[in-house]
């Protein structure tokens, strides 16, 4: 459609495994081991934030390192420059990221983004694809991390992954596709799957705690990092603007229980947010003015648990 925005792909599509260091065809396999990979994050980046979710709820914070990018992206590439939160390139000292991306494939020239998995042995990205990163931290680190906690159970992977195709056109991505669109009937179409998405989603919440079952599964945490931006960003920067999150009661409360799960509202920096989408897009934003609010609490009770007995709105 004309006017669509049209995401690009993750070029880096290596994977870590707890077996054999081996080649797979095009993939190169690399072995698990502490103190090897490192990520590069942003903590404004929904893709990124869901690694480093992962990387809390897997116990591997001293097992996978990371760097923390600047929150404000210039045209070019992320940066690493002193900014509350931000870290310097931990690795190389590197100023932008994208000397980062050179260093893995000399004479790369295309989009540079987080995060990214690197291998400090090999020198190298092993993958940029957040959607495989979150897999290889929930299965290959085991042996260092938490075993007890699997976010992509087997009988369960059915389901999650038609939930995660869902969730990822209409809303993760649907939100950049109304915020970036450039006709109305570009907008328009993505606008109306995002709230038809999450009016589903609304319902089904209103039936179960979680999305797939009665646990948290990886379905929870690739939907989490899009519904915690959606008021401060997302509603008025997208023009998303439908209803606000805080207008649905069930995925209100379900966004309140996963900000209040044990670890996870550290991987929160809801100015690391606001600053980067409202000072980043010119295009959006000209003035590079970022909002003082909204100001919801992410700490009210949810009362979550009792949903299948219908003991709170």
């Amino acid at each position: 459609m004309k006017g669509e925005f049209i995401r690009n792909e993750s070029l880096f599509r290596n994977w870590v495994s707890a077996g054999e260091d081996a080649e797979r065809g095009d993939v190169r396999v690399f072995p698990a081991e502490p103190g090897r990979y490192h990520l590069y994050v942003s903590y404004a980046c929904p893709w990124a934030h869901r690694t480093l979710i992962y990387r809390v709820l897997k116990g591997l914070e001293d097992v996978i390192s990371v760097s923390v990018v600047h929150p404000l992206m210039p045209p070019e590439s992320w940066v690493f420059c002193e900014y509350p939160g931000s870290t310097r390139d931990h690795i190389h000292g590197f100023d932008r990221l994208n000397q980062l991306y050179e260093l893995a494939a000399p004479g790369y020239d295309g989009l540079v983004s987080v995060p990214v998995l690197y291998d400090k042995h090999r020198a190298t990205i092993v993958n940029n694809e957040s959607s495989e990163i979150i897999r290889m931290l929930d299965s290959e680190f085991d042996a260092w991390g938490r075993s007890d906690v699997d976010f992509y159970p087997r009988s369960l992977r059915a389901e999650i992954d038609d939930i995660n195709k869902l969730v990822y056109e209409s809303v993760n991505n649907g939100v950049y596709r109304a915020g970036f669109a450039t006709t109305q009937e570009a907008y328009e179409e993505a606008y109306n799957h995002l709230f038809a998405t999450l009016d589903e989603l609304e319902a089904r919440l209103s039936r179960q705690r979680y999305l797939v079952g009665r646990q948290l599964t990886e379905a929870d945490w690739r939907l989490f990092p899009t519904l915690i931006r959606f008021n401060a960003v997302y509603y008025s920067h997208f023009k998303c603007n439908k209803r606000r999150l805080t207008d649905y009661p069930n995925l209100w409360g379900y966004t309140r229980d996963l900000y209040q799960t044990p670890g996870v509202a550290s991987t929160v920096n809801m100015d690391h947010i606001k600053r980067h989408y409202f000072g980043s897009h010119k295009s959006l934003n000209p003035s590079g003015i970022v909002p003082k609010g909204p100001e919801p609490d992410f700490n009210m009770p949810h009362c979550r648990g009792q949903i299948e007995n219908k003991l709170c709105a």
